[in-house]
């Protein structure tokens, strides 16, 4: 079978790297690390699970303008929606290979994206509702599970900080990746947390719940003994700071430049920024 060019285009595997900082802090934080797991977990959540969900919203919400990763979406098929089932049961079944806890964290982490997406549920429509399942789901349950998976001991007992410091980093970026899209989403009946809160409002609400992720991670790592590791944190995301100063001053300048291509210079220089920041730990460990 030969998967047509669209279905691979809307997977967006490469998007896939923007969710991966959250996984580096989670593997980076237990003592002993089983490499093995760490790097099943990797495949199945960045060539699996998340791909999946980017098809299944494209599948269900048929975009005709710019979505994070492409800019000229084209219309999905029903392969698409196929092809996304068999990734989604190949990821369950694999993530009992790991344990069963990580194949019910999974579980829970596919069905979360198909409820916010699914015409017949579709709780993106929703501002509160889906801010608060997609944050929680791509911070706190992939840290959750990222940690226990990777744990030598497959260890239950998940830091409650770093769970909130992903989410709340999650929480930060989620309403930037819909600032330019308020008339496409309000034409298919969706409210999202930044139509709520109007451009400048949601760089005000994206710049508190940077600066209360960045607390909650001071603390994480103050409890460890390590503010070290968190100095060293925040000096790579100086960049990604900078960026959002910069980009935020322009908006208010001209509400125009919170378009398209301004948001994905700034989910480029985070992701980048947030990889090497979490993969440092990784190294230090």
């Amino acid at each position: 079978m030969i998967i047509k060019s669209s279905t691979i285009q809307l997977l967006r595997f490469p998007f896939s790297f923007f969710l991966l900082p959250v996984y580096l802090f989670g593997i980076s934080q237990p003592l002993e690390t089983s490499w093995v797991r760490a790097g099943l977990l990797f495949l199945i959540l960045h060539l699996l699970v998340y791909p999946s969900s980017n098809g299944y919203n494209s599948y269900m919400d048929r975009d005709e303008s710019p979505i994070g990763g492409l800019e000229r979406p084209p219309q999905p098929e029903r392969e698409l929606w196929l092809v996304t089932v068999w990734m989604d049961l190949l990821a369950v079944g694999l993530s009992f290979f790991i344990s069963v806890p990580s194949a019910i964290a999974v579980t829970l982490y596919i069905l979360a994206s198909r409820a916010y997406s699914s015409r017949k549920i579709r709780l993106k429509k929703f501002a509160l509702t889906g801010f608060l399942l997609v944050t929680c789901c791509q911070g706190g349950l992939i840290f959750w599970l990222s940690y226990h998976a990777s744990h030598v001991g497959l260890s239950m007992n998940v830091p409650v900080t770093g769970m909130l410091a992903s989410t709340l980093l999650l929480a930060g970026a989620y309403p930037l990746t819909q600032i330019y899209q308020h008339h496409q989403d309000a034409a298919d009946g969706v409210t999202t947390i930044s139509m709520r809160m109007g451009i400048r409002g949601t760089f005000w609400l994206s710049g508190l719940l940077f600066m209360l992720a960045f607390l909650v991670l001071g603390l994480h790592f103050g409890l460890q003994l390590e503010l070290d590791r968190f100095l060293v944190l925040l000096i790579f995301f100086l960049p990604v700071n900078v960026y959002f100063l910069w980009w935020a001053i322009q908006v208010w300048k001209n509400p125009g430049k919170a378009d398209f291509q301004h948001l994905m210079k700034m989910n480029i220089i985070s992701a980048i920024c947030s990889t090497a920041a979490f993969g440092s730990l990784l190294i230090w460990k």
